[in-house]
């Protein structure tokens, strides 16, 4: 893929996408299913760049990870790793680093946990003080609160409950969820502050169950887990990628559509699937059944002022919407960006403002205020998958953009400018 993607306006947009495996779950797919008694059987896995560091990293703990036909098939090692000595990459994969690190840290091993410079400049101490704090033994190689990490081994005791703040990044929570059952005695999780994100929570909760493992919970705040070994279902499917879904479904509200999304339904377990009530509350009309998804565009969208804690990967594919919007726009409670792939809250305002609108950047929120959107403007990625697949709809509003490190969107979604050339008119 070139350097510079440049995107022509498009007159509309539709037709069907099928989506890839979402990502979330499938970094916790492969992880439990690692950690787990038997063989199982997976299939509609991602194929991209976080889920390979993921499986790469596995490989080296020891785990078999056998392709076939239609998926793969992980043949768990019944508890903590055999592997007592590794140095694993994982690239800027949270959903990789986070929950393998709390894994690693009960494994009685020596680990190196390293990823891209990025992902360096990502928060873990809440994670890292969670784990000390019931005997693990975890040193910062670089900057402290920050990977790289070196992990030792260590007598774990969950005899209290731990711990763990839960306003920065859920990912901290569903790494101590996923890997406390390997200490083979029941633990209790309590979260300090608000849990953002919660929706990627409820998801950890749905894979875990699939495994054997029932965690009972009060509200948000207290998380009680068994004593009990993970159990492979024998056999598990990864539904679509429903914050993938957003683009696509975007795209048919600005152009028209109908555009349907196949993968993801009603029945998803995803929180993303929400971003449907944002596009309903921008005037565009989206149905759904089982496996499906579908957007159409209703004129002009309407103006928001909303609160999107619950979806902040969604959030920014309603972010350049608010470019084409009948007034300004408040995404609200969005401090999460600050620590993702990039400072996503300075980059998108960044960006948009190129764009000509007018953009107030808070700590937690933007406010957009649209204006005649500028044509050709070449798009900074900021080597976020995201902001690149977000800002290409802007040639869905009718006006070319170029977009800059297009490749990018390796990270989840390989093929993502090629499955949106099928649907452009």
């Amino acid at each position: 893929m070139a350097e510079v993607l440049e995107l022509k306006p498009a007159r509309g947009a539709r037709g069907t996408v099928r989506l890839p495996g979402s990502k979330s779950i499938s970094n916790r797919v492969l992880l439990l299913a690692s950690l787990a008694e038997g063989e199982t059987d997976v299939t509609g896995l991602l194929d991209a760049e976080d889920t390979r560091v993921m499986r790469e990293a596995l490989a080296r703990l020891g785990v078999a990870l056998t392709e076939h036909g239609k998926g793969i098939k992980v043949r768990g090692v019944g508890g903590t790793f055999r592997t007592k000595k590794a140095d694993l990459f994982l690239g800027n994969a949270g959903t990789a680093l986070r929950p393998l690190t709390a894994a690693l840290a009960l494994s009685s091993g020596e680990y190196y946990v390293s990823g891209v410079a990025r992902m360096h400049e990502r928060p873990i101490a809440d994670l890292v003080d969670a784990l000390r704090s019931i005997g693990a033994r975890i040193d910062y190689r670089e900057n402290d609160g920050y990977p790289p990490l070196m992990i030792h081994p260590a007598k774990i005791n969950v005899a209290r409950p731990v711990a763990v703040r839960g306003d920065v990044s859920s990912q901290f929570l569903t790494a101590l969820l996923m890997a406390l059952p390997l200490t083979g005695m029941p633990a209790i999780i309590e979260v300090q502050g608000e849990l953002i994100s919660k929706p990627y929570v409820e998801i950890t909760l749905n894979v875990m169950q699939r495994f054997g493992i029932q965690v009972e919970r009060t509200g948000w705040s207290r998380f009680v887990i068994p004593s009990a070994d993970y159990l492979s279902p024998g056999a598990i499917f990864v539904e679509g990628d429903a914050s993938s879904a957003s683009y696509f479904l975007a795209a048919g509200a600005l152009g028209g559509g109908p555009v349907r999304v196949e993968g993801v339904g009603r029945g998803s377990i995803q929180g993303d699937v929400r971003f449907a009530e944002v596009l309903q509350a921008m005037g565009a009309q989206v149905t759904m059944g089982e496996g499906w998804i579908e957007c159409a565009g209703k004129g002009k969208l309407r103006a928001i002022d909303i609160d999107l804690n619950h979806i902040p990967d969604a959030a920014m594919t309603a972010a350049v919407l608010a470019l084409f919007a009948d007034g300004p726009s408040t995404l609200r409670n969005i401090a999460s960006w600050r620590v993702k792939e990039t400072d996503r809250l300075a980059a998108m305002a960044t960006e948009l403002r190129k764009l000509g609108a007018t953009v107030e950047e808070g700590s937690d929120h933007l406010r957009i205020t649209p204006a005649k959107v500028k044509p050709g403007v070449a798009i900074d990625t900021y080597d976020d998958h995201r902001m690149a697949m977000s800002f290409s709809l802007v040639a869905l509003g009718g006006v070319p953009v170029k977009i800059n490190d297009p490749q990018c969107v390796a990270k989840t979604f390989p093929d993502y400018f090629r499955e949106l050339e099928t649907i452009r008119a």
